[in-house]
């Protein structure tokens, strides 16, 4: 496992599939907006579906913040599809199956075994402005993410 990714570090770029096939390269895909990036253990469990559901449901507030929400774990395509349809989930959701973008960011594991639960958000330029690792404070990451993108804006051109 890396050093995990902090702030000031550039977010490194990947490419994955989403929840209907589809390849995504991050750094086209965020295409100079803001990114809640989250990754989190596996679909369809208690916390996991609490998360996403917590997610989805500030999902307009993100977006009036000129934020994408992108959630990744290691299920497949079709695990997410399966997961984003049962719960209307809005938003992306990436699959790393090898797990490899999650050590490219450092994610921990929590207890050895259950891969971790950790929010970055990524700013207009990709760089890391926030960083929120916790497997159990479930609504933090959402309120963590959203005031940190109240204080950067939408972009450079609302920073000074």
């Amino acid at each position: 496992m890396g050093k995990m990714r902090a702030v000031g570090d550039f977010a490194p770029d990947f490419v994955l599939k989403n929840q209907h096939g589809q390849v995504i390269k991050f750094s086209e895909f965020r295409a100079n907006q803001n990114v809640v990036l989250y990754f989190y253990p596996k679909d369809d469990t208690p916390g996991c579906t609490a998360e996403a559901k917590c997610f989805r449901d500030a999902f307009e507030s993100f977006l009036e913040l000129g934020a994408l929400v992108v959630g990744i774990s290691s299920d497949s395509p079709e695990a997410h599809m399966k997961f984003a349809e049962k719960y209307l989930l809005p938003f992306t959701l990436l699959s790393d199956t090898a797990g490899r973008v999650r050590k490219m960011y450092g994610v921990p594991s929590t207890l050895l075994l259950l891969p971790g639960r950790t929010t970055f958000i990524i700013d207009s330029k990709g760089i890391i402005r926030h960083v929120f690792s916790s497997q159990f404070n479930i609504n933090k990451h959402i309120e963590e993410s959203i005031r940190i993108l109240k204080s950067i804006g939408s972009g450079s051109e609302s920073n000074p």
